[in-house]
This record gives C-alpha cells, sequence and structure tokens, in this order.
C-alpha cells in the first residue's frame, strides 16, 4: 500500500495547487489512500462543507484536522455525519465528530488516527494513553495505521513517534507549517516525520500575509490575518506499507508554482 500524505492545506492557493498536482502525483508515486490535513483550508484558518467537497473532488480520501478544526461551526455537522473527516480524538467526550476511521479504498483497508499534543497548546485528554488505546483498536481491522499528529514541540513529535513504532505505520506531524527533513523508518517499522509541512502560499508566515504577522509581532495587538499570494508549495511525503503493516519507506515531497 501506497500512501500520500498531503501537509496543511491553506486557504484557495492550497486547495488549487493540490487539485492541479494530486492527480499526477497519484499517477507517478502509485498511490493508494490520500490522506490531507484540512483545518486550515477555509480561508486559512477552519474546514467548511464547501472547501472539504473541493478537498474530496481533489482525489483526497480522508481529511484530518486540529485544533483549527472548530474555527466554522457549519463544520460541527459535518464532523458528525462525514466518517471521512476527522477531528483529533482526545478531545472531550461528546464534542462532534470521530478521530479515528479504517477506511475501505480500492480492496484495502487504512487506519486513520488524528491526535493532538499538549504542549504549548490546549490542556486536552493525554494523546499517548489515547494513540495507544485507538492504534490497538484499529490493528484488529487492518495492520496498516497513519497517524497525524497535530502538536507544536518537536520533542512531543518525537516522543510518539518513538512511542508508537511497532505499533502503528506512520507517524506524521502536523500543525507548524513547515517541513522538516528528519524523515526516517524507525527500527520497529514506523515511518516517522516531525512535520509534513504546508500546502499553500510560499512566501507568506505560515501561509498567512506578511504584514498581518509581523504587526501582531511587533505591537502584540490583534490583527486580522488574510492567506498570502504569491508562490504556491505543496508539501507532502509518501509512504510504502507492507502487508503486515510496517512502512519500508517515506519520501518527502516538496513541489513550488508561481502564483498563477
Amino acid at each position: 500500500m501506497r500512501i500520500l500524505f498531503v501537509g496543511d492545506v491553506t486557504g484557495r492557493p492550497g486547495r488549487r495547487i493540490l487539485a492541479r498536482r494530486l492527480p499526477q502525483l497519484r499517477r507517478e508515486h502509485a498511490i493508494d489512500v490520500v490522506l490531507a490535513n484540512g483545518e486550515n483550508a477555509a480561508g486559512g484558518m477552519g474546514l467548511t462543507a464547501d472547501t472539504a467537497a473541493e478537498l474530496f473532488a481533489a482525489g483526497v480520501d480522508v481529511v484530518t484536522g486540529g485544533n483549527h478544526i472548530w474555527k466554522n461551526r457549519e463544520v460541527y455537522a459535518l464532523l458528525d455525519s462525514d466518517p471521512r473527516i476527522l477531528r483529533p480524538a482526545n478531545y472531550p467526550a461528546g464534542v462532534p465528530g470521530r478521530g479515528a476511521a479504517a477506511v475501505r479504498i480500492a480492496g484495502t483497508t487504512l487506519g486513520v488516527l488524528n491526535l493532538e499534543g499538549r504542549v504549548f497548546m490546549q490542556a486536552l485528554d493525554d494523546p499517548f494513553r489515547i494513540a495507544r488505546e485507538e492504534a490497538a483498536r484499529l490493528r484488529t481491522i487492518t495492520p496498516a495505521i497513519v497517524v497525524d499528529f497535530h502538536a507544536e514541540a518537536t520533542s512531543e513529535k518525537v516522543a510518539m513517534g518513538w512511542y508508537l513504532d511497532g505499533r502503528v505505520s506512520a507517524v506524521v506531524g502536523t500543525h507548524t507549517h513547515v517541513q522538516t527533513a528528519d524523515e526516517r523508518v524507525l527500527p520497529g517499522g514506523t515511518a516517522y516525520i516531525t512535520d509534513v509541512g504546508m500546502t499553500g502560499p510560499r512566501d507568506g508566515i505560515i501561509g498567512m500575509a506578511r504584514e498581518g504577522i509581523l504587526e501582531r509581532f511587533l505591537t502584540q495587538l490583534p490583527v486580522r490575518f488574510q492567506v498570502a499570494a504569491g508562490p504556491v508549495q505543496l508539501n507532502a511525503v509518501v509512504v510504502e506499507i507492507a502487508g503486515d503493516g510496517r512502512a519500508t519507506t517515506i519520501q518527502r515531497i516538496q513541489l513550488v508554482e508561481e502564483a498563477s
């Protein structure tokens, strides 16, 4: 099984480059399943029914989320109704949606688990405990499991990679929007990268227009952020998973296009 995991899709520029480049990526890398973090797909923060539909129309099979998934309240009903859209599993019981899914596509089943970190972020339930429990449950369905760990601190992400080594097929970090160069297959057969990066404007500051972000840093006053213009990038990883659920390779992808 070959998985393509696309980094945080940010705003209209991210959705457009995804739609343009995903068909070719699927062919070139013989991709079976496409995952994408979509928590910032709508206007640079949040997800809506329309933007989710765009991601699926582009060829995404499962959309994962993070702390920004709640920005637009219309997504609450969508999280409950569409099993292809996930939010982190370690939110309190009773919130909309689900944090894990077993997806059957083209004769293959993939388990997908979405988690959120706690270091420099909200005080959610323990992601390590939830990871252990959900990974064990998913393994009763399929040995192929990919985890989106949406977290700020690199130490917490690296710790999760080692904690789940041999329990899941891949741990892919999201949230910081900056692709790291530490991809590897850990000794137990788990593919790992600290952050898969961002699919969206390259020359902004994590996808947002530089002016607003700089004003915020300089003044500490509230500023409305806007999605940046200019060149657009697509960051992703390709993970190959053997029949026993162990990853055999992980490959980073970085594509850049001039603004259209």
